[in-house]
């Protein structure tokens, strides 16, 4: 069973901070602003998309199974900023009084419990966070090297390695691609089989037609789509693999 890089109290930590830092960024902006890396994406959807998250899985946790009904957008006259700081009270509330192995519904077999969500929404706070202040011309914050890793592992273990799969979708070719930050290493596969992503242990060496490297904050806005390559240090082998791993996650991600 996956359990990430971070400790659950941790993550709700990120969670209860990341919302804050995002309703902080969209106070009296305007909501059609767009999000620089995501085209068609504006900081009042970003917003809204969030708290209307925080909302859904506090039902999910309350009710037991995936919710129909729930408060999707702001009630009258309710700014966005309240609207995700009133989402991340309950949702916040919900975890903490639950451990991390504590059983419940969620979207990836592989993990059923708390802390799938405790990950899932420190990951969904971070990067919107990080969208929401692009969009209203503020700096972005630097992410903690750890929080960067756990998203890191996060987005090619479920996201590439879980939901592309139930998407049906493949690449065209095999390709292999190592994953380095100055700390870890991953091993992404994808081709026409089901793409795979693993972190190696410390004695293991990398064996990658491809290598992208950066630090933990690079690697985990690269890997969201959030900055291009260029922005990375320059990569190596097969540029066939990169393209193809990032094409295939932005699919997945979407």
């Amino acid at each position: 069973m996956s359990r990430g890089l971070v400790a659950y109290d941790r993550l709700i930590d990120v969670v209860e901070l990341e919302a804050e830092r995002l309703a902080a960024a969209a106070e009296g902006q305007r909501p059609e602003r767009q999000v620089p890396a995501c085209p068609g994406l504006n900081l009042g959807e970003a917003a809204r998309h969030v708290g209307s998250t925080y909302r859904m899985v506090s039902t999910w946790l309350a009710e037991g199974s995936q919710p129909l009904v729930w408060q999707q957008d702001p009630v009258e006259g309710q700014e966005l900023p309240e609207y995700v700081r009133g989402g991340v009270r309950d949702l916040v509330r919900a975890l903490r009084v639950r451990e991390p192995d504590d059983p419940c519904e969620t979207w990836w077999p592989a993990e059923r419990n708390h802390n799938f969500w405790a990950r899932r929404l420190a990951h969904e706070s971070t990067v919107h966070r990080m969208d929401v202040q692009a969009a209203a011309g503020l700096p972005v914050d630097p992410v903690d090297d750890d929080v960067a890793e756990d998203g890191v592992d996060e987005v090619l273990t479920l996201w590439l390695g879980h939901r592309l799969d139930l998407l049906g979708v493949r690449g065209t070719r095999a390709g292999t691609v190592a994953v380095r930050t100055p700390g870890r290493t991953w091993i992404a596969t994808t081709g026409p089989e089901p793409a795979t992503a693993h972190l190696l242990l410390p004695d293991e060496s990398p064996t990658a037609a491809a290598e992208v490297r950066g630090t933990p904050m690079q690697l985990y806005r690269w890997l969201w789509g959030r900055i291009p390559d260029r922005d990375l240090p320059p990569t190596t082998g097969d540029h066939d693999a990169i393209a193809q791993l990032w094409a295939l996650l932005r699919l997945a991600t979407r």
